[in-house]
């Protein structure tokens, strides 16, 4: 590495760390505001009910699972949380026991990932306010430690897809509140609490995994596009969408070449 890119790897690592320091005071500042505004309540856990098209997206949940299944075998290639999310994830996960598959990132679209499963595409569209959307994978044994989300402005939506035996060893606990995924079944959330996950089975576990805009009145809610806006065009998202876009060339290469090897193997049946 030469000197020059040193250098621009330091600015780039000092700016993340200035954002995150931003966005913790910002939150700090904003978090009461917009538990005051928001239309569903300030809590750990949503009722669903307060999301009328949380049921459409249950109803499709096996088209996604389907679209999910063709993935799994390439689930070794698929990039580990802390190589997209270079400089946040580190204090979170270490090792290749949480693997990703992203859909989109605050807004920005992955069109290769989207046009490989269509199915999650159109569902993920139908989500009012949807910022960022991946299969989150976590491996036999994962566990999350306990942490914060840095930004109120969202919740976090957790689909169901892979949830393995026995599943009451299979848990996320937000705040002072543990719950049990279940496949099918949507679960939303406010990051900002305290929280973490655990797998303690031996079977992988996936859920797709969603950031959407807080419900909030109209000034509140001008503000949070002001701000996410921002947040999309920080160095911290911009790093991760280059991140991710490496990957996805090389994911493209090895999953085209699995698709030809299989599609010659038909043939010489």
């Amino acid at each position: 590495m030469t000197g020059t890119n040193v250098a621009n790897t330091a600015t780039f690592d000092e700016q993340q760390k200035f954002l995150l320091r931003t966005l913790t005071a910002l939150d700090r500042k904003l978090c009461a505001y917009f538990g005051r505004a928001s239309l569903v309540g300030d809590r750990e856990f949503f009722d669903e009910q307060d999301f009328p098209w949380v049921k459409a997206i249950e109803a499709d949940w096996r088209k996604i699972r389907a679209e999910l299944d063709t993935l799994l075998p390439y689930l070794s290639h698929m990039p580990n949380f802390q190589d997209i999310q270079k400089g946040v994830a580190e204090s979170l996960t270490q090792g290749d026991d949480w693997k990703t598959f992203f859909f989109y990132a605050y807004g920005v679209k992955s069109v290769g990932n989207c046009r490989r499963c269509p199915e999650t595409s159109k569902v993920l569209r139908q989500i009012p306010g949807m910022k960022t959307a991946f299969f989150s994978i976590l491996a036999p044994g994962k566990h999350i430690p306990p942490h914060r989300g840095l930004y109120k402005g969202v919740l976090r939506l957790h689909l169901g897809l892979v949830i393995p035996e026995p599943t009451d060893m299979c848990a996320i606990r937000v705040g002072s509140q543990t719950r049990h995924w279940q496949e099918g079944r949507v679960m939303i959330f406010d990051d900002v609490f305290e929280h973490e996950a655990w797998n303690r089975t031996d079977g992988v576990r996936v859920v797709l995994f969603v950031d959407i805009m807080r419900p909030m009145g109209f000034l509140a809610n001008m503000l949070n596009s002001v701000i996410t806006r921002g947040i999309a065009l920080s160095p911290l998202v911009l790093g991760a969408l280059n991140n991710h876009r490496r990957w996805e060339k090389r994911f493209e290469a090895i999953t085209n070449q699995g698709d030809r090897q299989s599609a010659d193997l038909v043939r010489s049946l």
